[in-house]
């Protein structure tokens, strides 16, 4: 069981995975018959990862409702999507993996369903898709497709700048009966007015002959940095991908290293209210490293002092000012932020309730009593009060049960102590000789 569809840039052909993924199998292949993929954007693609199509509109469009399976189109909006079929087995271990998109059910968010979008991965080992998306086929020919759309140039949200569409839909092969209601279109339709609305550069358009060099590698290096941006907002060095550097901080370099900070605070403060001046120092030694970060309160004071201060002699060395491109300060006030807003959660280490500190082990998550918020299976300073309680506990007497008498106490004591009772027949030893010694003398 299989399907060719045909794109801008190419043909796919999916092998249907029929007895691990039958719903999802069903309601791709008659959508297909039904030819409601024709003319359907790839609305996004993400480098060595996946493309997304599927809603024959688009989502760029306010037109589009999403997509829906075939069996919204057949019995209405009561049926627009399905629960879809998750099979253990089905992992997105390598490229041109085929699965449904899905989203949370609204009446069981436990439960996720699909309508008619579906993803194709464009790397292997993709296990962060694993039970979000619903495997159902694969791709078996057509990889040099799956690398044109690959190396497709994007805007800032994914999608590609010129239009790659799938053009026609062909089923090879199909073992399901036509649901009640499904007619088949004997020629593909023209595109809507509400299709044709998205177009930005269409599919067939040759832009090459006309391009900017110049133009081109500008678009390289900016998906390149938003590439390199979302993957350190990934590890976290970032806030998010689009964060910009403050406009109002100058960065100073080639100082003098006998340059302190008071010094550039009094020579740039004659364009403006000087927020911060910090000459950057070795950590260890304290020894400058000759460059410098500047806050102003304003912009514009800023501005002028970069056009003002450039090349400017200071201490026998003339300086480089420029605008910071550094975004640290704004990553750790975001960070100090949110940490302060899950610290005051409680629980956790950080405010985070499944982080813990190292040798704190949680044994109940309340009612520990504990000023911290925690109840600990073991403690150091714990253990040792018990040992000492219980050591002391060996020596004293216990006056906790009325049944037992004085004298089964103390024997309980001569039991327990050896080292005691050792002393204590010593004592009486050296008493008895001490009393035979002044029977002698008398």
């Amino acid at each position: 069981m299989s399907v060719l569809l045909e794109t801008s840039v190419g043909d796919l052909v999916i092998d249907m995975l029929v007895d691990y993924a039958p719903k999802s199998c069903e309601n791709f292949i008659k959508l297909c018959q039904v030819k409601y993929y024709n003319f359907a954007p790839v609305h996004s693609v993400q480098k060595d990862f996946s493309l997304q199509t599927g809603d024959p509109i688009g989502p760029r469009s306010t037109s589009s409702d999403g997509g829906s399976s075939i069996w919204g189109l057949l019995n209405g909006v009561g049926e627009k999507t399905y629960a879809a079929d998750f099979h253990p087995k089905l992992k997105h271990l390598e490229r041109g993996t085929v699965s449904m998109a899905t989203v949370p059910g609204l009446r069981d968010p436990e439960e996720r369903v699909a309508g008619s979008q579906f993803l194709i991965t464009l790397g292997d080992k993709l296990d962060y898709l694993d039970g979000k998306a619903a495997i159902f086929g694969k791709v078996v020919e057509g990889f040099e497709t799956l690398e044109k759309i690959n190396a497709a140039f994007v805007d800032d949200k994914g999608c590609p700048l010129k239009d790659i569409r799938i053009r026609h839909t062909v089923v090879l092969e199909d073992p399901f009966p036509n649901p009640p209601g499904l007619v088949v279109p004997q020629e593909s339709p023209l595109p809507s007015k509400a299709q044709l609305a998205t177009v930005r550069i269409a599919d067939d358009e040759e832009i090459d002959e006309f391009a900017d060099e110049e133009m081109v590698d500008k678009m390289r290096r900016e998906r390149e940095a938003r590439a390199q941006a979302l993957t350190l907002e990934m590890v976290g060095d970032l806030p998010f991908a689009e964060v910009k550097p403050p406009e109002n901080i100058l960065f100073v370099c080639k100082l003098n290293p006998v340059t302190q900070d008071e010094d550039l605070d009094l020579i740039f403060s004659r364009f403006g209210k000087i927020l911060s001046c910090e000459v950057i120092r070795e950590k260890r030694t304290g020894d400058s490293l000759q460059y410098a970060f500047i806050e102003f309160e304003n912009q514009k004071d800023c501005e002028q002092a970069y056009f003002k201060m450039q090349g400017v002699l200071i201490d026998d060395h003339r300086i480089h000012v420029d605008f910071s491109q550094s975004v640290s300060k704004l990553s750790d006030t975001w960070r100090t932020a949110t940490n302060s807003k899950r610290a005051s959660q409680k629980g956790g280490f950080g405010g985070i309730s499944n982080l813990e500190k190292k040798r704190q082990y949680r044994a109940m998550d309340t009612g520990s009593g504990r000023s911290n918020g925690y109840g600990m299976v073991f403690d150091k300073e714990d253990i040792r009060k018990e040992r000492k309680r219980v050591a002391d506990s060996k020596y004293m007497p216990r006056h906790n049960s009325r049944s037992q008498s004085p004298r089964r106490e103390f024997r309980a004591v001569r039991s327990l102590s050896p080292k005691h009772e050792k002393r204590r027949r010593d004592r009486s030893r050296g008493t008895d000789r001490g009393l035979e010694r002044r029977r002698r003398r008398d």
